[in-house]
């Protein structure tokens, strides 16, 4: 296999990015749910006043895998890494590109003084789960995730 680069997102990456997104999306059962337009991703990501940030991992020039994290915080803990969606396009699955995109993703927090990383993987999704197993996360069962619609 071909070397894999893993490197910061530039807003070239967004289409490809957006893409696997919606791909992560079909696989978790929910793509109507993605209505975020390119247009709205590549401000909150390279506009004025950016949300997120991103790592990308590239092979043979196309990128196959995405590490999407933005800022949190917590009263309890400070500044924590919200890692938003780990994705690797699924023909690729297997050949250790999540954990480069993963690793690198927690030593940006580590480097950068976050206090810690969080993110949510659905009960029914075992391949992930057993993968962020191997890095001894803490699964709390305890709270519920909640979201409010602005329409």
């Amino acid at each position: 296999m071909e070397e894999i680069i893993i490197r910061k997102a530039v807003q070239q990456d967004c289409a490809p990015m957006l893409g696997l997104i919606k791909e992560l999306a079909d696989y978790e059962k929910a793509l109507h749910e993605v209505t975020l337009t390119l247009k709205q991703f590549i401000e909150d990501g390279f506009g004025k006043s950016p949300v997120w940030g991103a790592f990308v991992a590239e092979f043979n020039g196309e990128i196959v895998g995405i590490s999407l994290y933005y800022d949190r915080y917590s009263t309890w803990k400070g500044r924590r890494l919200y890692l938003e969606d780990l994705v690797v396009t699924e023909k690729l699955r297997g050949k250790q590109i999540g954990k480069k995109l993963f690793e690198m993703t927690m030593e940006y927090g580590k480097s950068n003084q976050y206090s810690g990383m969080v993110f949510q993987v659905l009960n029914w999704n075992e391949p992930a789960i057993n993968f962020y197993k191997k890095y001894s996360p803490k699964f709390d069962d305890e709270w519920f995730n909640v979201s409010i619609e602005f329409k």
